[in-house]
């Protein structure tokens, strides 16, 4: 292979040891990533009717179920490195979780707190969509630092070698920055939809636009997943199975969606009503009906049959002193 153009990495993993607890590049950008997701979340869910402390609420329980969902996940993605010894699925501090094990609990947990507290689920996953890009791809870069998720061999010039003694890449391997792949796939969807979010948000029933942002990052990564040197389990690496799943449930639930607005018929834009994200729609205006003269009213009666002829006392006048007979 011509390597001559290769990318070097030489950065160690781990930012600094207090102790027994490391802290790491991977748990940084973790970290930021998850912020920066509940930042827009909020940002584009008070524009729904939510209050930022109803989306604190919920990013609590999306965080805590997501992350006990990526741990999970990988620890059956690597059952192998546990059998035996299955008390390290506690140890958390050696590494080890799963990005859609994460985003699928995320999921459950915001359905969890959603059905409890009684908030539409669908407009939740409108706002945390394009956050969940945002905060993966912000992610990633602990990834690309610390060489964890191993790529396939390349000679391409982009290529990455990862020549630091504590990597956990691949040293003197030249291999493609997959990671990198969907860092970029994740800033390109938000780039993309995120300026038309709202206008999209309008248009579409609640559930579909989130699911578009999901479903869209699934089916790139499906691919990107060929140039990771993952596992194969029946016919394809793991990443592309839970890739898969995704992009299924969004194939099933957008039409149902739609169909759903659609038996309702059109409806104006909803009001919000102050929290909650509960909506009010206003009611539709009634048809116009002609207008009827009410026979008891004397003074209407004789503006419409005299002209210019009124009753005084209907508008609070005096009534001006005339002959009797005139």
């Amino acid at each position: 292979m011509n390597h001559f153009a290769v990318i070097t990495i030489d950065l160690n993993p781990n930012l600094l040891q207090v102790g027994p607890i490391t802290l790491t590049w991977h748990g940084i950008f973790s970290v930021l990533g998850i912020l920066a997701t509940i930042r827009l979340a909020a940002w584009i869910a008070t524009r729904d009717g939510f209050t930022p402390e109803q989306i604190y609420d919920g990013a609590f329980w999306a965080v805590v179920v997501g992350l006990i969902g990526a741990r999970l996940h990988f620890v059956l993605e690597n059952y192998r490195l546990f059998a035996g010894h299955l008390i390290r699925v506690l140890y958390v501090n050696e590494g080890g979780i799963s990005q859609w094990g994460g985003v699928f609990g995320a999921m459950v947990g915001l359905l969890i707190w959603a059905r409890w507290k009684k908030y539409s689920f669908w407009k939740l996953l409108d706002a945390a969509g394009p956050g969940a890009l945002l905060g993966l791809g912000i992610g990633r870069i602990g990834d690309i630092i610390n060489g964890e998720h191993h790529g396939t061999p390349t000679n391409l010039p982009w290529a990455v070698n990862y020549v630091n003694p504590r990597t956990l890449g691949q040293p003197g391997l030249p291999v493609h920055p997959e990671v990198a792949y969907e860092m970029i796939l994740c800033g390109l969807i938000v780039a993309a939809l995120l300026p038309f979010h709202f206008r999209l948000m309008r248009r579409l029933p609640p559930g579909v636009l989130g699911l578009i942002y999901l479903g869209v990052y699934a089916f790139g990564r499906f691919f990107l997943s060929y140039f990771r040197a993952d596992q194969i389990e029946f016919g394809l690496r793991q990443a592309q199975w839970a890739s898969a799943l995704m992009v299924l449930l969004a194939i099933v639930f957008v039409p149902i969606l739609l169909r759903r607005r659609d038996e309702r018929g059109p409806t104006l834009a909803p009001v919000p009503l102050g929290g909650g994200g509960e909506t009010r729609t206003p009611p539709p205006e009634p048809p116009l009906q002609p207008e009827s003269e009410p026979a008891s009213d004397p003074g209407r009666r004789n503006h419409v049959e005299g002209g210019s002829r009124r009753n005084p006392k209907a508008r609070g006048e005096e009534p001006s002193a005339s002959p009797p007979g005139q």
